[in-house]
């Protein structure tokens, strides 16, 4: 199983949709899938129409309950642990204890053998919650918006993996970036995705993630895009994009 971190400290990225609609297809090509709501906004967890949860990623962390507690089922095949806003006080509550960068991969250990992917909505900052993500996690996906401020960006978030890398979680990789928001009418757009496919040659996703009205409307249904509208291009373009996941990291069966 692979454990995945979306990442990117800038928010309106596409990063909480990203999860969401990955996790979807995923599931749609048979595979079983846990979604984590790490940000205190709770976005991924109102986007799927989960209100006021019981038990959250915040109990987790605290050690209030087990992480099996805290799980909740969306479809066969498909879960989500929910966030809350209390999150928001937990980089300050989590600062004083010892370990605090292993919180979150010692909680989620017992999962892993009941799913095939477990991915994880970052909140959109570079803090103690996001390294407790990336400590947790194998890979990182990089959603990023075809624009040029998106390459500084990049560098940086680049730089704060480097660290995690060699202190916290040797095993991490980038496994992956990935445009987002994408208009092929725009020669800005083209010219940023042929810069960034550039610079981190075989790290860059060939599917695009097209502006698509259907992915702005599904959250406000509590719905994936392929619920909500299955023959949209959001669908099909994160029905690509999964497809490329699972080309790129799952293991080929020998046909020896």
């Amino acid at each position: 199983m692979k454990v995945f971190a979306l990442l990117n400290h800038k928010g309106g990225v596409g990063k909480t949709t990203s999860t969401i609609n990955i996790g979807a297809a995923l599931n749609r090509a048979g595979k079983s899938v846990l979604l984590i709501d790490l940000d205190p906004q709770a976005n991924l967890s109102q986007s799927l129409g989960i209100q006021e949860p019981a038990q959250t990623i915040y109990g987790i962390i605290k050690g209030d309950y087990l992480a099996s507690d805290a799980v909740l089922n969306i479809r066969s095949g498909l879960d989500v642990i929910p966030s809350t806003l209390d999150l928001s006080g937990s980089e300050i509550e989590l600062s004083t204890k010892i370990g605090r960068e292993l919180i979150l991969r010692e909680a989620i250990e017992p999962l892993k053998k009941k799913y095939d992917f477990i991915l994880i909505d970052c909140p959109p900052s570079l803090g103690l919650l996001t390294v407790n993500a990336l400590t947790a996690s194998d890979k990182i996906l990089i959603p990023l918006q075809a624009e040029f401020l998106a390459m500084q960006g990049l560098a940086k978030m680049l730089e704060v993996v480097s660290i995690i890398q060699k202190h916290l979680n040797k095993s991490l990789e980038l496994g992956g970036v990935f445009i987002t928001q994408y208009d092929s009418r725009k020669v800005l757009n083209k010219n940023v995705f042929d810069t960034i496919t550039e610079h981190f040659p075989k790290k860059v996703f060939a599917t695009k993630i097209r502006d698509n009205v259907a992915l702005a409307e599904a959250p406000a249904t509590g719905q994936d895009i392929f619920t909500y509208n299955s023959k949209s291009a959001g669908a099909a373009d994160y029905e690509s994009l999964a497809e490329e996941i699972l080309s790129k990291h799952t293991k080929k069966k020998s046909t020896k």
